[in-house]
C-alpha cells in the first residue's frame, strides 16, 4: 500500500465466484489488451482507440462501449504495474489543437508485459515473444534461457504451463515478476506441473517396452 492507495492488481486469471471456469469481463479485457500489444508492431494499431476497435471487432460489440474500460485498464492497472508503457506519440492533423501538439500516445509491452503475455494460451507464436523477452532481459541466466528454449521446442505446452503458473503466482501477490530467477520460476509450479514433472522423469527411466505401452495408452488423448 502506498500513500493510502491499494496497489493495482493484474486480473487476467480472475473468474466469477459462481462460475470458476468463466473469466470476468475485466480479465478478458486485460488479456485482450496484452494480446493486442504482443502481436502488433504497427504503432497506429497500439493507441487506445485502435486497441478498443480491434477488441470490439473480435467480440462483436461497439468500440465506444468498451473504450472507457480499455482506458481504465491501461491507466489504472497495466501502466502503474509496469506491464505496459507509453512507447511514443503519433502526430495528428485533426482534432483539438492541444492534442495535435502533443500527439496521440501509443503503447507497448514492457519486459514484464512480455513475460505476462507468455502465460496467455490465446497468443499464437509465443516463441518469438520469448526470444524478444530474453533479448530485452538484463543479466539473465544464459543456461536457463537455453533450457527454456529447449522445452519450448520439444514440449511447448509444458513450457508455457510453467509461465502460466509463474504469472498466476504474481497475480496472487506471492512473487515479483522480475528478475526472472530460475529457482523462483520453478517454485511457482502448481500441482499439475508437478504431476507432469513426475511423468517426464518416470518415462525417461522406463524400459523400451514400457514406454511403448505408455505411448499406446496415451494415443487416445487429443
Amino acid at each position: 500500500m502506498d500513500g493510502g492507495k491499494m496497489r493495482p492488481r493484474l486480473g487476467i486469471f480472475e473468474t466469477f465466484k459462481t462460475k470458476r471456469e468463466e473469466l470476468t469481463g475485466e480479465a478478458q479485457r486485460q488479456r485482450a489488451i496484452i494480446v493486442c500489444l504482443a502481436t502488433q508492431n504497427n504503432p497506429a494499431q497500439c493507441t487506445r482507440t485502435a486497441i478498443a476497435q480491434k477488441i470490439a471487432q473480435e467480440s462483436g460489440t461497439v468500440w465506444k462501449n468498451i473504450y472507457s474500460g480499455i482506458f481504465r485498464d491501461l491507466d489504472e492497472i497495466l501502466i502503474p504495474l509496469g506491464i505496459v508503457s507509453e512507447a511514443g506519440r503519433l502526430p495528428l492533423k485533426r482534432g483539438p489543437k492541444a492534442l495535435q501538439e502533443k500527439g496521440m500516445p501509443y503503447y507497448a509491452l514492457t519486459e514484464s508485459g512480455l513475460l505476462v503475455s507468455l502465460s496467455l494460451d490465446e497468443i499464437i507464436g509465443r516463441e518469438k515473444i520469448l526470444e524478444k523477452f530474453f533479448s530485452a532481459a538484463k543479466n539473465h541466466d544464459s543456461e536457463f534461457e537455453e533450457q527454456i528454449m529447449t522445452l519450448v521446442r520439444f514440449v511447448p505446452r509444458f513450457a508455457y504451463s510453467l509461465f502460466k503458473a509463474y504469472v498466476k503466482a504474481y497475480c496472487d501477490g506471492r512473487i515479483e515478476l522480475l528478475p526472472l530467477d530460475k529457482r523462483r520460476f520453478l517454485e511457482a509450479s502448481d500441482e499439475t506441473i508437478l504431476i507432469q514433472k513426475e511423468f517426464l522423469e518416470s518415462f525417461a527411466s522406463m524400459p523400451k517396452t514400457e514406454k511403448e505401452k505408455t505411448l499406446n495408452f496415451l494415443k487416445g488423448i487429443s
